[in-house]
């Protein structure tokens, strides 16, 4: 059983959950101070921190369950039955990495959550903004060749020219 290299795992998914919530404060800072120009690159750094994660998660599952094999807790065991289950000091390590795993996914989830609001007011702002500021309507031709419900005014190129 390579504890080792399930608490190295363990190490770097908190790395990149905390690299990930950075992210996600630049994306708010850059929501609240009106710079939407930067708003694709922080997505696309966001994205590959996401896919780092995604590598590390099938690593980590796979020596999650080596370990639980070794030590006798059934298969796909969650962080929290590891913990239990392990020696010490190995227990302790595991049972702080899943607070503190616990922890960075929350505040995650909240400055997530807070950030999509931000995006979907503003763009409920701009609705509102684009459907208050109406062209006014050129109207339809009637039969005579003029505006129906318009103003009439002749324009002319008389000396124009």
């Amino acid at each position: 059983m390579d504890y080792q290299h399930l608490s190295t795992l363990l190490w770097r998914e908190q790395e990149l959950l905390d690299l990930l919530l950075f992210k996600a404060e630049e994306k708010q800072y850059l929501i609240l101070t009106g710079k939407t120009r930067w708003l694709a690159r922080i997505a696309h750094e966001i994205e590959v921190v996401l896919d780092q994660l995604r590598m590390l998660e099938v690593e980590r599952a796979a020596a999650t369950e080596a370990i639980a094999v070794g030590l006798g807790i059934g298969a796909n065991p969650s962080l929290r039955q590891v913990a239990d289950a392990a020696p010490a000091p190995w227990n302790d390590l595991f049972a702080k990495h899943h607070e503190t795993l616990l922890v960075l996914v929350t505040d995650l989830r909240s400055l997530s959550d807070t950030n999509r609001g931000l995006i979907e007011g503003g763009l409920a702002a701009i609705g509102d903004a684009l459907l208050s500021v109406r062209p006014p309507s050129a109207g339809t031709y009637g039969s005579t060749g003029r505006t129906d419900g318009g103003s009439h005014r002749a324009v002319t190129l008389d000396g124009a020219l």
